[in-house]
């Protein structure tokens, strides 16, 4: 069974994550620690008890869900004799999930995903000031026919606008981001083209689109002072849909991310059509496993987020 690990990304976040691996298992807690020492900020109680509004908040989510995506990681080797060298096909993750299968990787420290991520979320939500940019979901409307609804909602919204397509998951699941004014016109055409629903997602800032560069920018510099080694397995980036192993290579694509569409549809179909057979996806949530079936008829998907789901992957394996 050939296997590929997916690591999830903003939205899968929820109060209690994490906090029954890290009771159960030692090398849950430890890694918590470690990114709780790399931050100077008890995350991990923000990840057990609370509040939601302030887990939500893009600077600790993103960092948070690292976190709860390694702990599974840990507790797979430590539990379940994971190797990712000998085991993975391919790492993935969806937008700041990549920095989670990148530290799985062992390309990137702990400690510098926890900080990057926390710099990643302050930037991403200082780019643009509240009210100038929205996200929307387009359901039942695929990639290309979301790309010209964009087109069309950014050519008459003005000069300056900005619409396009941030996330592609597949299932006829797109997501738009830009100015608001052109991502409201976007819902109304794809409402006009028989979209089964098109709604504006409950967002801090528009992620994955072009308003995003005042934070590619941050994340340039930052990026340049860490060490990035090959991961164990390729790496199927978010902006290629094609594995990535070269460490300058990767620090590119990081960059290139903050403002590019996640092409995660056509992601699971490359990993798909070399032969990946299981989609494991480790963290918080079952977002991205729940999309498999969609994308992937042939393949399978499953969570790894509680002891009970260690226990299901160990008979598994």
């Amino acid at each position: 069974m050939t296997k590929a690990f997916l690591f999830p990304g903003q939205g899968s976040q929820a109060v209690g994550m994490a906090k029954a691996l890290a009771e159960r298992f030692p090398q849950a807690r430890a890694l918590l620690d470690e990114v709780d020492d790399a931050l100077g900020q008890r995350l991990s109680a923000l990840m057990f008890e609370g509040p939601l509004d302030e887990l939500t908040l893009t600077a600790n989510a993103q960092p948070a869900l690292m976190a709860a995506s390694l702990a599974a990681i840990r507790v797979l080797e430590a539990e379940a004799g994971l190797e990712l060298k000998r085991d993975a096909a391919f790492v993935a993750g969806h937008s700041l999930g990549e920095y989670s299968a990148l530290a799985a990787a062992g390309s990137i420290s702990v400690a510098d995903a926890a900080r990057l991520l926390r710099l990643r979320g302050k930037a991403m939500q200082a780019a643009a000031p509240v009210g100038v940019g929205a996200m929307a979901a387009l359901l039942g409307v695929e990639a290309e026919a979301a790309r010209d609804i964009a087109s069309q909602a950014a050519a008459e919204s003005g000069a300056d606008a900005v619409c396009e397509v941030a996330n592609d998951n597949g299932g006829g699941q797109t997501v738009v981001s830009g100015s608001t004014d052109a991502v409201n016109r976007a819902i109304d055409i794809a409402k006009s083209k028989g979209a089964r629903r098109a709604i504006l997602l409950p967002v801090s800032a528009p992620f994955h689109c072009a308003l995003m560069q005042p934070a590619a920018k941050v994340m340039s510099a930052a990026l340049a002072d860490v060490a990035i080694a090959p991961p164990v397995a390729p790496l199927v980036a978010n902006v290629l849909a094609a594995p990535v192993s070269d460490p300058e290579e990767i620090r590119r694509l990081l960059v290139a991310q903050v403002t590019g569409a996640v092409r995660w549809r056509e992601s699971l179909l490359f990993m798909a059509g070399t032969g990946v057979s299981l989609f494991v996806e480790c963290g918080a949530g079952k977002v991205l496993s729940g999309l498999i079936k969609r994308v992937c008829a042939d393949a399978a998907g499953i969570s790894v987020g509680t002891p009970d789901d260690i226990a299901a992957y160990k008979a598994l394996a």
